[in-house]
């Protein structure tokens, strides 16, 4: 892979992979009846992001590439479940609510890793981390009192369960930093593909959508790869603390196409979805300046 040494372009590349998974919430508001294909969706998504990312492999490792498979382990097996319930839970939270509310609770990512990592990895979370967690915690909270309805109310608990799946996955990777990354990935991909093969089985479904929705979800699945594939070039040479701020460009963007009215969608968050998702925003700002001095660099490979 082309080695980055240049923080300036590594800064660069990070923003421009958050934009290309800025466009997932915009892609799937053009799903025809998305509600009624989540498993379809799935379904194509997985296999697409199963077959860039071994393609991927093949030209960066060679033909051996498929000896990572051999090395995921235990952690490799739980991350790459973790990862494909949070594929899962995205779009049952995104199809139930509103695009804001469920990036903001995947905005509560680097607090809900934390948690994972202090009960299960012993790692200390200092008192300004803590605080961190409660302005997060208090912006949810306040964005749970305005989804009206069971289905509002329920997309944001599957937007929960989603930030849940991918602090797994994060938190499987500092367990065994040795854990092949990207093959973990393929197989949340291949896990995708596996359930909603079943359920669709189960349920008499058919395994594919229309023509057009077929598109959308390969397209969906094609810029998960994309923006993976850019993040791993920049994130060697960024410390973890740059990363997790530069992580709202992916927030912010997803949130603003579908809000753009010339883009069509013109989804409008409410006034308590503002509120909350203000204080989700400064409690990362406020958590990576406190994280400032972590050098900590976060390889994806």
């Amino acid at each position: 892979m082309f080695q980055i040494k240049d923080h300036k372009l590594a800064v660069t590349i990070i923003l421009l992979a958050g934009i290309f998974w800025s466009f997932g919430p915009y892609v799937v508001r053009h799903i025809d009846q998305a509600q009624n294909v989540p498993w379809q969706y799935l379904f194509t998504r997985g296999i697409v992001i199963f077959i860039l990312l071994n393609l991927f492999l093949f030209f960066e490792e060679g033909k051996y590439f498929y000896k990572n498979y051999f090395k995921v382990g235990i952690s490799g097996i739980v991350g790459g479940i973790g990862l494909g319930i949070a594929m899962t839970t995205f779009i049952w939270s995104i199809t139930n609510t509103t695009a804001a509310i469920t990036l903001l609770c995947l905005a509560a990512m680097p607090f809900i890793t934390a948690l994972l990592g202090f009960l299960f990895l012993k790692e200390e979370i200092s008192i300004n981390v803590w605080i961190s967690i409660l302005m997060a915690t208090f912006g949810i909270g306040i964005m749970a009192m305005e989804t009206t309805g069971s289905n509002s109310f329920l997309g944001l608990l599957f937007g929960l369960a989603s930030a849940l799946g991918f602090s797994v996955f994060s938190v499987s990777l500092r367990w065994r930093k040795e854990t092949p990354k990207f093959t973990t990935v393929a197989i949340a991909g291949l896990f995708c593909c596996l359930l909603s093969f079943i359920m669709m089985e189960h349920n008499n479904q058919p395994l594919l959508s229309s023509n057009k929705n077929e598109a959308l979800f390969a397209t969906h699945g094609t810029l998960v790869c994309l923006g993976l594939i850019l993040y791993s070039m920049g994130s060697k040479v960024i410390p973890a603390a740059e990363l997790t701020l530069l992580s709202l460009t992916e927030i912010i963007g997803g949130i603003f196409w579908v809000w753009l009215p010339i883009l069509g969608i013109n989804e409008i968050p409410s006034s308590n979805t503002i509120v909350g998702g203000f204080l989700i925003f400064m409690s990362i700002v406020y958590y990576s300046m406190i994280i400032q001095d972590n050098k900590r660099f976060i390889g994806l490979n």
